[in-house]
């Protein structure tokens, strides 16, 4: 029998990954998302509740997220993690997560250029989904500051769709 995959995404927001998370899911993987779940019991970011409160409702999500993949890949199911992971630490956490329980990994990285995810947020910013966190030029400059682009990681290239 072949080891399970775990899909990583790597990418900052607006760079596609729900989209291309959405498509392996209709492939047959089991789509875990963070957003969805931090939106499913909280609202929307900045509306329903104050932007600076994101962290602190994300991380039980995060954390319950980790162990339902971690029962999935002993369980045999492939799975796309339909989360940006920023860090590098948090990509290599993962790995050794996937490989520790049985599975394989593959790290796709969404590579998108400034003005372009500029565009796309400005248009996904119009939305009230899960998705749809409204974010600004400003903070997408936080963004890129806060991003460890992979490099050497055993990352695969995503062009933007």
């Amino acid at each position: 029998m072949d080891k399970p995959v775990v899909v990583l995404l790597a990418g900052l927001t607006g760079s596609g990954k729900t989209t291309y998370a959405q498509k392996l899911e209709a492939e047959g993987l089991v789509r875990l998302s963070v957003d969805e779940e931090v939106f499913a019991r909280h609202g929307r970011y900045g509306i329903d509740y104050p932007e600076d409160e994101y962290f602190a409702r994300e991380r039980p999500v995060v954390e319950e997220v980790r162990r339902r993949l971690v029962e999935l890949v002993e369980a045999g199911r492939s799975v796309v993690l339909d989360q940006g992971l920023w860090r590098r630490a948090d990509r290599d956490n993962y790995k050794q997560l996937v490989e520790a329980h049985g599975g394989t990994w593959r790290l796709l990285y969404f590579r998108v250029e400034r003005a372009e995810l500029l565009r796309r947020l400005q248009e996904r910013n119009r939305r009230a989904d899960a998705n749809a966190l409204a974010v600004t030029e400003d903070a997408l400059g936080d963004f890129f500051a806060r991003f460890d682009p992979p490099d050497g990681e055993g990352e695969e290239i995503i062009e933007p769709l």
